[in-house]
């Protein structure tokens, strides 16, 4: 049977029934299983890890991009970690009968169904499509830069996916 890996980051980790929110669209989901999740107050950021069949995990991560993105204020946010978005990163990991390749697969049609949501996304690292050489140390380096230009859209929601 299929399982991947997948941890999102999101931008919030003081308000627990925004933390609550976002790791419900794991909890209520058939066939993944939310492994752990650690809202960080000093970063305000969220990590959350979840086990399970690709597609259902696809599945409850546009859930949770979505339900992010409707509760996380970016304008107001405040903490000590970088950040891009309402959803940071969205790595995907292989771990039974599922390749590298697979990953990439997964993250190349989150972005895109992420993108269809009018938030902005880049693919990086082994995901990555014209930013094959940018790296996310590079990009939130350059997002932090240059926070007022056009990298920061829909609200201040930037997506990061790739495959770990």
């Amino acid at each position: 049977m299929k399982r991947v890996m997948c941890i999102p980051n999101y931008s919030e980790g003081r308000d627990l029934e925004k933390v609550e929110k976002i790791t419900e669209c794991f909890r209520a989901k058939e066939n993944v299983k939310l492994i752990d999740y650690q809202p960080d107050a000093d970063h305000n950021r969220l990590v959350v890890e979840v086990i399970g069949e690709p597609e259902a995990v696809i599945d409850a991560v546009l859930e949770s991009v979505k339900v992010a993105s409707e509760i996380i204020d970016m304008s107001k946010h405040e903490g000590a970690h970088p950040r891009m978005g309402a959803v940071d990163v969205i790595p995907f990991v292989p771990v039974t009968e599922v390749t590298t390749e697979d990953c990439v697969g997964y993250a190349n049609k989150v972005g895109k169904a992420i993108g269809e949501m009018g938030i902005p996304v880049y693919l990086y690292e082994d995901a990555a499509t014209t930013l094959k050489e940018r790296t996310l140390l590079r990009l939130e380096r350059d997002n932090t830069k240059h926070s007022s230009t056009k990298l920061r859209k829909k609200n201040g929601n930037l997506t990061l996916v790739h495959k770990k």
